[in-house]
């Protein structure tokens, strides 16, 4: 394994119960890691439609999931998931997920991308026998905001689809000591996993923000002469688009980020 010593910190950006178990398996494999969220996730103040859509999910040909939130939401309102039930996911975060509650491909039918390298909505539609969902209906549960490619493109394919929030996502307050540490993360020189191209769309305004007593553009372009390791093509293109110098892309999952840690500087 590299010499961590002379490796920058890690900064986790994950929602805070995702970033708290993953800052503990980088710290297993003797990696600095510093938990900075970028994004929050709360439960919905109304959850009416979401347990009327979990009620009946017999009804579904397919039920989709957008991300891990989605799956931790909908399973806090209903436990015992029918196993008949074909699900789908966009990455191993979310299997991993579905597992943690006890669902895994040995009872349960999961689709996913078979590319591991890019895993969106896109290359899960690939994976779908789209045919055969034609005139019949699918659950996606999801953000209360978020893209429409996929339930625009099973629409298209003759699908009925229903869209139901599961959980809201939001940007966290940034307060006088949030501030204080961004400063101190981007004066350090840090690697920062970014697992969504909203979460770094927020890092470029907080740091905005934070570095309201220099001129903002330099605090701008010292943080894009960091390190992002990202698990997402699209990630790595927004990134790309921003102006990021060095950016990192891996495959989806935890295992592969990690690799990517332990031998970023090979």
């Amino acid at each position: 394994m590299t010499d961590s010593l002379r490796l920058p910190p890690v900064v986790v950006t994950r929602p805070l119960a995702q970033a708290q178990a993953l800052q503990q398996k980088i710290a297993a494999i003797g990696c600095e890691a510093i938990v900075f969220p970028l994004l929050e996730i709360h439960p919905l103040a109304d959850t009416t439609a979401l347990d009327a859509a979990l009620a009946t999910l017999e009804r579904y040909a397919l039920v989709a999931f957008v991300s891990p939130n989605a799956i931790d939401a909908a399973f806090a309102r209903r436990a015992d998931w029918p196993a008949s039930v074909p699900l789908a996911v966009m990455g191993e975060g979310s299997r991993q997920a579905l597992a943690a509650h006890g669902v895994t491909a040995a009872a349960t039918r999961i689709y996913s991308p078979l590319d591991t390298e890019r895993t969106d909505s896109q290359t899960l539609l690939a994976a779908l026998d789209l045919p055969a969902l034609a005139g019949r209906e699918v659950l996606i549960l999801r953000g209360e905001s978020g893209r429409e490619l996929l339930a625009d493109a099973l629409a298209a394919a003759g699908v009925q689809v229903t869209q139901v929030a599961a959980y809201r996502r939001a940007a966290p307050r940034l307060d006088a000591a949030g501030a204080a540490q961004l400063q101190h993360l981007l004066a350090s020189g840090c690697d920062w996993i970014i697992t969504s191209s909203e979460a770094l769309q927020i890092l470029v305004r907080m740091v905005e923000q934070a570095g309201s007593t220099q001129p903002p553009q330099d605090v701008v372009v010292k943080l894009k002469h960091q390190r992002l390791i990202v698990p997402h093509a699209r990630i790595a293109e927004t990134a790309q688009a921003l102006g990021f110098c060095n950016v990192i892309r891996t495959a989806s999952g935890d295992e592969r980020l990690l690799a990517a840690l332990q031998f970023r500087n090979d």
